[in-house]
């Protein structure tokens, strides 16, 4: 319990100011993103500053009328830029979509510098596994060749797979952070469960990766973007939620944390690949039990079933 407070409140309260913002991003003309969810909250906030800065942002997302409006309202707001916007529609509920949204990218472009898995299956997957860990998962299985070969032509630690994580992965989420019963993550009975086992799944994801595509040049880490304004409540109990009001913040905030995390010099040193980044872009250890899991092969162990489970739809 104390442990728990503590996180609670080192990622929640008297939290440094970011180092790294719009205002000091350098240009990221001739590089190439793709932000899933990057058509609302803390995704569109982060789109909006990379196409500001000259970038090609993929906003990939399964409605392509919110994709169109996102793209339209930043265009209008960063009138100066010489950047690229795009709608990719893909439904990381919905595994059949992901790989023809992939091959739609690959036929349009020839580098991807910074995947963000910023969003959240219809194939009766348990829905926080299924969109948080298992659509993400397929995504950059079918996008890791064109990652590797972006990685083989650019600078080092420049070219990054990011997770959405969560301070759920220390608050909610199961010892070892997934639990698993007949080789199957488990469907816990509680929501709060199922969500922090999820993004607790998305630090695992981030640690295997780091494993496969380290010595190849390609940084993996997962974040917690911070309590915020956006969707902060839909896991939180009534009593909690009225107390967690009091400490949340804009959603821009949460897009300098994704922001450290795919673009931040220190996120991309060796030494730090897999480090979990908490609020507003700083490092921060998870749980104990969770890191010991990334030592000792449970985020393989997450890996391989996703592995088997998204086989037929790669």
């Amino acid at each position: 319990m104390a442990a728990a407070i503590s996180s609670f409140f080192r990622q929640s309260a008297w939290i440094p100011t970011p180092e790294l913002t719009e205002k000091n991003l350098p240009n990221q003309a001739g590089r190439v993103f793709i932000v899933t969810g990057g058509y609302a909250g803390i995704g569109y906030e982060l789109s909006k500053i990379l196409y500001q800065h000259d970038g090609t942002v993929y906003i990939a997302g399964r409605s392509e009328e919110k994709g169109n409006k996102a793209i339209a309202e930043i265009r209008e707001a960063v009138t100066s830029s010489k950047g690229k916007l795009e709608f990719m529609h893909v439904d990381l509920a919905d595994l059949t979509t992901i790989k023809p949204a992939v091959e739609k990218f690959l036929a349009k472009e020839s580098r991807l510098d910074v995947l963000t898995n910023n969003a959240g299956t219809a194939q009766n997957y348990e829905l926080q596994m299924g969109t948080n860990v298992l659509g993400s998962f397929l995504l950059t299985k079918l996008l890791l060749p064109i990652i590797e070969k972006t990685a083989a032509s650019s600078p080092a630690g420049s070219t990054r797979v990011t997770f959405a994580g969560s301070l759920a992965v220390d608050l909610m989420s199961p010892t070892g952070g997934v639990a698993w019963t007949n080789g199957e993550p488990i469907v816990h009975g509680s929501q709060q469960a199922n969500y922090g086992q999820s993004k607790a799944g998305n630090a695992l994801l981030a640690s295997a990766l780091r494993r496969r595509c380290g010595k190849l040049g390609v940084v993996s880490n997962a974040w917690n973007p911070g309590n915020l304004k956006s969707e902060l409540q839909r896991h939180t109990p009534s009593v909690q939620a009225m107390f967690i009001n009091m400490i949340v913040y804009p959603v821009q905030l949460g897009a300098y944390t994704e922001l450290f995390a795919g673009w931040g010099e220190e996120a991309g040193r060796p030494e730090n690949a897999g480090k979990f980044i908490i609020p507003w872009g700083r490092f921060g250890p998870v749980r104990g039990d969770v890191a010991e899991a990334m030592e000792n092969g449970g985020d393989e162990k997450l890996w391989e079933w996703c592995e088997k489970a998204s086989a037929q739809y790669a």
